[in-house]
């Protein structure tokens, strides 16, 4: 046994030599006491691996994106995704050098198929009035006027095509046909979805419905919209008759809650206006197990003001206002926020029984390209006006279109936009009923454009052997509980003990530092945060109070767009027990882990087309992963 754990040893190390990035590679593992062996990296087969993709793109299905450019359609999305050279909608050929796992084409329900109906001169659409006029306006230009008559009509929830569901159901149709031409199981799957565009005000409500099932279910369905309705609750009981009715399954993502201006995780309900009660909450959590947290359109883990004691909550922070005209506000925030509503959920677990925000976080793109480019040194754009060298590449406006400038500027561009991220799913196989199981559960992490590998596990009988031995992941499951799980009724004496791996990107940056994100409910009702480093890089120490206060330095060249991997670590190991736990309290606690900087987009931008970017771009970032939490309940 001695013997094979040495030579499997010696096989990662020279994996990990041979992959890594081409720049000069620091190769250390550090935790708090000691530098681990790497053979608690590998991947059992017998339970769950990770798979990574987007469950979040538009195509030219979408009318915000076949209206402003866009002409591929759901077939070249898979291809691309899939790992196949495309021409993009402007003529550049593009090919992914890692291909995802698995794919969502989630197209926005409302008129689906619009732009390329227009572009067949589709005859259903042509029997329509407005359909008509928009294709003749369309057909001499006029395509971006169409757009926008289509988005006035949109923000007020009035169907064009007045309720002519002819046009939704032949491209759902298409789109599901696509699905399954290229849908290999085991290989890559194309996961079934569409986004509900709830937008009430300008205010973003948005959730991705995605399906476990296969396409003699979803064809039987035509795909719910703001039109049907622009209540989340609505939209759960459309599910819920798809179940009961189809014999389905289906669950939402909610994603942008930075953008919905304090609706997101409110306090009361959508219609009503009414305290959500405890039927509210186990609805939601049945309904919409996980979260986008972050996308091209900001990072909604943490928000500085709400956790002034975390240097690293101000991470691609969107939040001047919505879609809509009026600016944000301070009282908003918390109702925006993941970490936020995670505490707030406590609460109302206490009060209610139900917590309605135990959610999982995942991470997407929402590009309206059909290209899922995620890679910051790649940076495709999101929408077709963005594409490389384009003219909007850096000034296209994404929110601020109605706002009253006399009041205050809301605008944000398209320079402000991250390279997204991914949706990272711990499952057994890659297919469409284990991929859907592993968010169902929530086994997902989200990270912010890098495929950094996490597992975490908690229990009550973890021990610093289990966590740096080779049977790390079969005792996590054994004994303790992955991420999304839930500990209860903590044994006499005993505080949780959580197993935690991280290993780096191959090709991006190496790791600056793993965390532990805590929350908790004192005994008087009021919700506190603490961030505990528990593993960093470099052999700096970590204190009494749990932080490593050394930042990990720093060797992006900006004039450049480069950087080193001297600093920071390959993989970081660790075994960790909360020294602050009060089983009398209800806590959850999730994973951060963060990379040594890198150059974003823009720096690259510049370096690559000889440009300039905007004096307040952002050039450098520390990218990062955020895991689902683990909860405990007193009871």
């Amino acid at each position: 046994m001695t013997n094979f754990k040495t030579i499997l040893f010696l096989s990662i190390t020279s994996l990990l030599i041979l992959s890594c990035n081409h720049k000069s590679d620091k190769k250390e593992i550090v935790t708090e006491s000691e530098e681990l062996d790497l053979i608690s990296e590998v991947p059992s087969n017998l339970y769950n691996d990770v798979y990574w993709g987007d469950t979040h793109l538009h195509t030219s299905y979408s009318t915000d994106a076949g209206m402003i450019g866009n002409t591929l359609g759901p077939e070249e999305a898979y291809k691309f995704a899939r790992g196949e050279e495309v021409t993009s909608a402007t003529g550049i050929k593009a090919k992914l050098a890692r291909p995802l796992d698995f794919l969502v084409v989630a197209d926005h329900a409302e008129n689906l198929g619009l732009a390329p109906a227009i572009a067949i001169s589709d005859p259903g659409l042509l029997k329509n009035e407005w359909g008509k006029w928009a294709h003749d306006l369309a057909k001499k230009g006029g395509g971006y006027e169409v757009y926008v008559a289509w988005e006035d009509k949109t923000a007020n929830a009035d169907d064009p095509l007045n309720g002519d569901l002819t046009l939704s159901k032949s491209y759902w149709n298409k789109s599901l046909a696509a699905a399954k031409k290229y849908n290999e199981p085991g290989k890559f799957t194309s996961l079934l979805g569409f986004e509900w565009t709830s937008g009430p005000d300008g205010n973003n409500l948005h959730r991705n419905v995605i399906f476990r099932d296969d396409e003699d279910k979803a064809s039987q369905i035509v795909p719910f919209s703001l039109y049907d309705s622009q209540d989340p609750e609505k939209l759960w009981e459309w599910m819920q008759a798809y179940e009961s009715n189809i014999g389905g399954r289906a669950l939402a993502i909610p994603h942008n809650g930075n953008l919905s201006n304090g609706l997101m995780f409110d306090d009361v309900t959508y219609t009503s206006k009414v305290p959500i009660d405890r039927s509210y909450a186990e609805a939601r959590m049945r309904w919409e197990p996980v979260y986008e947290v972050t996308q091209m359109k900001g990072d909604g883990e943490a928000h500085p003001s709400l956790s002034p004691n975390d240097e690293f909550a101000d991470y691609a922070t969107w939040d001047k206002g919505s879609f809509g005209a009026e600016p944000k506000t301070k009282e908003m925030l918390p109702k925006e926020y993941a970490r936020e509503a995670y505490k707030r959920g406590l609460q109302y677990e206490e009060k209610l029984g139900a917590d309605p925000f135990k959610f999982g976080m995942i991470g997407s793109t929402d590009a309206h390209n059909s290209l899922s480019v995620i890679d910051e040194n790649n940076y495709f754009g999101k929408a077709a006006p963005t594409e490389p060298n384009t003219p909007g590449r850096f000034e296209m406006v994404i929110t601020g279109a109605f706002q009253d400038r006399v009041k205050q500027d809301i605008t944000i561009k398209s320079y402000n936009t991250t390279a997204a991220g991914y949706t990272a799913v711990w499952a057994k196989s890659n297919t469409r009923a284990e991929l859907w199981d592993g968010l169902n559960r929530k086994e997902v992490y989200a990270t912010t454009g890098t495929r950094i590998k996490v597992r975490l596990f908690a229990g009550w009988e973890f021990t610093q052997a289990d966590a740096t031995g080779a049977d790390m992941v079969k005792l996590g499951y054994e004994k303790g509980v992955p991420m999304g799980g839930d500990l209860k009724n903590a044994p006499e004496g005993k505080a949780p003990s959580f197993m935690v791996s991280a290993l780096k990107d191959p090709d991006w940056g190496n790791l600056d530092r793993v965390q532990i994100i805590k929350g908790w409910l004192d005994t008087e009702g009021n919700t506190h945060e603490k961030v505990y480093d528990i593993a960093v890089s470099d052999n700096r120490t970590i204190d009494s109070n749990g932080r490593c206060m050394t930042p990990v330095g720093n060797t992006v060249n900006i004039n450049e767009a480069t950087y080193k991997n001297t600093i920071g670590a390959t993989s970081l190991v660790t075994f960790w027990k909360d020294p602050n736990f009060d089983p009398k309290q209800r806590a959850f606690y999730y994973v951060r882990v963060l990379e040594i900087p890198t150059p974003t987009w823009l720096a690259y931008d510049q370096v690559k087309y000889k440009t300039k970017a905007p004096d307040d771009a952002v050039l450098v970032q520390q990218e990062r992963a955020y895991t689902s939490p683990i909860w405990y309940t007193p009871r």
